[in-house]
């Protein structure tokens, strides 16, 4: 990967006939969010759009994802937790290149682009809602009440999250928007089954149940750890993978989380059958591997990997949290179930390894419904929307 330097990296010359879009973000790490905004800059109309992405990280594994990552990434690195620093530093990357629209993404970026913004007097900032029903930290609270005012509206990725940055924040809910995740279904999509098997010694015929779900405490990986103990009473032949890894630096907790995990999977009766893959590069062929996925958080937006597990053509079972019952059609492409039920989830699961016919035609009803509803093309134009009447309000004013 070629190396990318902090800003400035070049002094573009713009079109000035296209809106000049920041999507800043906190990292280009491998989370949901972060797939997003690649996503979301690979699909923008570049007839109307200029995008780039302005990381806050020099950590940036997606960044590889980019079409051209000399043009499309701006590193500004905080240095500290709290980096005054680096919000003149966004601002000045704003001047340079002309922003006329921010879109901030994750907390840190949320904050930091609505400073930059009102110093670089970009018309408009949006931010994002990527969770719901969490406890916000105090400290984050009060930054975001102090400068609510320095951001024109909300983007949130599910409708319970629209609810929850309203009343949590007190914005008006005609000023928070709602565009749900989008998958790329070409790279997602049914393929081979024994890849990732072949390469972890699973024979073809046993059952294969994972987990994607980066190691933090709202994953509540220990309702899947309890599911499998009871799915391998009934199944003795399965495996069961998690793939994923903690956040950098215990952020969240997540190196703590992770060891509190591996100690409890140690004992249990599933140690001698559970993998943990940490992080993958080839989730495609991961996916393919399973016969079930299943997500067992506490709290959720639109989860990125529901959709891809379902593009794959691999139904799934997932917490009756966020908007979940949304993207998972209960008894049709997959299932939804009570939160922290383990025994329930097992009788999901153990439901759709028994029955290969019922497995395969939720899966092919799964790929269908992601295909119409979650594609990234879809997602762009609903973002693309949301910017279009902004602009033109603040054309009219």
């Amino acid at each position: 990967m070629p190396a990318i330097a902090e800003h400035p990296i070049v002094t573009p010359k713009t079109n000035t006939e296209r809106t000049v879009v920041m999507l800043l973000i906190s990292s280009l790490e491998r989370g949901g969010a972060e797939r997003q905004v690649v996503e979301l800059l690979r699909q923008m109309d570049r007839d109307r759009f200029d995008p780039f992405v302005c990381s806050l990280s020099s950590h940036n594994p997606l960044a590889s994802s980019l079409p051209d990552q000399q043009r499309d990434l701006v590193i500004v690195d905080k240095k500290r937790k709290f980096d005054l620093s680096a919000v003149m530093r966004v601002a000045r990357v704003m001047t340079d290149r002309n922003v006329r629209l921010c879109h901030a993404f994750l907390f840190d970026a949320n904050f930091v682009g609505r400073l930059a913004g009102r110093i670089a007097r970009v018309p408009i900032v949006i931010n994002s809602e990527r969770n719901t029903d969490y406890k916000r930290k105090r400290v984050h609270s009060v930054c975001l009440g102090l400068t609510r005012s320095w951001s024109r509206a909300m983007i949130a990725n599910s409708h319970s999250g629209k609810r929850f940055v309203s009343k949590n924040l007190g914005i008006p809910l005609d000023e928070v928007y709602v565009v749900h995740n989008g998958v790329d279904v070409e790279r997602c999509c049914p393929g081979d089954r024994g890849k990732v098997r072949r390469e972890l010694g699973i024979a073809d015929d046993e059952f294969v149940v994972g987990m994607i779900a980066n190691f933090k405490p709202q994953k509540n990986h220990a309702q899947f750890i309890r599911m499998a103990e009871h799915v391998l009473r009934r199944f003795p032949r399965t495996w069961f993978m998690c793939v994923g890894e903690p956040l950098r630096d215990n952020y969240k907790g997540g190196e703590d989380y992770y060891r509190e995990m591996r100690a409890l999977v140690e004992r249990t009766s599933v140690k001698d059958r559970l993998l943990l893959l940490g992080a993958r590069n080839d989730m495609p062929d991961v996916y393919n591997a399973c016969d079930v996925t299943t997500l067992t958080s506490r709290h959720e937006g639109t989860p990125n990997v529901l959709l891809e597990s379902m593009a794959c053509g691999v139904p799934v079972v997932a917490n009756d949290v966020s908007d979940n019952a949304y993207v998972v059609s209960d008894g049709q492409n997959g299932f939804i179930v009570p939160l922290d039920d383990a025994e329930a989830t097992a009788r999901r699961v153990g439901d759709l390894l028994a029955d290969p016919d019922r497995r395969r035609a939720m899966g092919r009803a799964a790929r269908e419904w992601v295909e119409n509803e979650f594609s990234p093309s879809r997602m762009a134009r609903k973002t693309e929307a949301v910017y279009t009447e902004l602009l033109e309000h603040v054309t009219r004013v």
